[in-house]
């Protein structure tokens, strides 16, 4: 059976912020312990990307008004022998979805990791 890696975003909400580098930091920071608490520091987490509506340069997904943000982040992780990409994304889902509860997620790719022995 293949591995996956599948990618997610998350939408993270962080309050009491004055810029949006503090944002990223503080999102990332969290995600990482409530998934660490889990035993899923297997989870790459990075902030996302949006391009400028001006000329199409990705821009950091973090979003301030009224010193509260919104941040995008994509969490990426490899699912192990799954039977397809839709079983890889319900077992990320399913993974992620329990240590970041209340956090709104979106399968954003689905990838097939080449099979070694087709390599060798």
């Amino acid at each position: 059976m293949p591995n996956y890696v599948v990618a997610m975003e998350a939408a993270w909400l962080v309050r009491d912020v004055e810029n949006s580098d503090d944002a990223i930091g503080v999102a990332v920071s969290e995600a990482g312990k409530r998934l660490n608490q889990k035993d899923l520091d297997y989870v790459e987490v990075e902030v996302g990307a949006t391009g400028c509506p001006a000329c199409g340069e990705p821009l950091d997904a973090a979003f301030l008004a009224a010193d509260t943000a919104l941040v995008g982040l994509v969490l990426e992780l490899t699912v192990f022998n799954a039977d397809s990409e839709e079983h890889a994304t319900r077992i990320a889902k399913s993974e992620v979805g329990g240590a970041l509860r209340d956090v709104p997620l979106k399968v954003i790719e689905v990838v097939e990791e080449p099979d070694e022995d087709e390599e060798a």
